[in-house]
């Protein structure tokens, strides 16, 4: 049977589920470089703007952003503290899963040999990225478990707006200063040391 993490004295979380870029792997990914690139407008959701271009447009466009996600995997390292909470998780027997925008063949690449500590990873080529909620009510569906046993961890608006619209909980890391939308996730902590406490 998975293990469990009590968050509060109300409710048990019976898995975690995590962004990538940003909240478990540092990412020097500019999306100022890759609007000008594609033509994305600046307040335009990239993948969207680029789901909808023509296929020949977007064969070209798709392969400037998978390019850049490569060439970023390639220098990037764990954020301080997210290797070793990831670690106690499945010390404990914690289920784990990524849920990432980023393409898998870069999600892999970041991650490598620790790969084998999580459960499921789930790229844009697997289920609608985010915010849509499809790929975290599939985990929940593969875990067996309520999503309100579930929380997923991320660093930007779009991972609080999945959480929200799954129902599950969110834990937004935001190591700096806290964003505008900040009010909109359950916790939000600033180093993985400190989300401890909530366990």
């Amino acid at each position: 049977m998975p293990g469990s993490l009590i968050a509060d004295n109300k409710t048990t979380i019976k898995g975690v589920i995590f962004d990538l870029d940003g909240t478990l792997m540092h990412s020097s990914l500019d999306f100022t470089f890759l609007r000008n690139q594609t033509g994305c407008p600046e307040n335009t959701d990239i993948l969207d703007y680029v789901s909808g271009l023509s296929p020949r447009h977007k064969d070209h466009a798709k392969q400037i952003i998978i390019d850049h996600e490569l060439e970023d995997a390639k220098s990037s390292s764990w954020i301080d503290g997210a290797k070793e909470f990831v670690e106690v998780l499945a010390t404990k027997g914690i289920p784990m899963a990524i849920v990432t925008r980023n393409c898998r063949q870069a999600a892999q690449l970041k991650l490598a040999c620790e790969q084998s500590l999580i459960d499921i990873l789930l790229t844009r080529e697997d289920a609608p990225p985010k915010p849509d909620p499809t790929a975290l009510l599939h985990i929940a569906k593969v875990w067996e478990l309520d999503v309100k046993e579930l929380i997923y961890v991320g660093d930007y608006l779009y991972d609080v707006q999945a959480a929200n619209n799954a129902g599950m909980r969110s834990f937004l890391y935001a190591p700096s200063i806290n964003p505008d939308y900040a009010h909109q996730a359950d916790i939000v902590f600033e180093h993985f040391d400190i989300l401890h406490s909530h366990f």
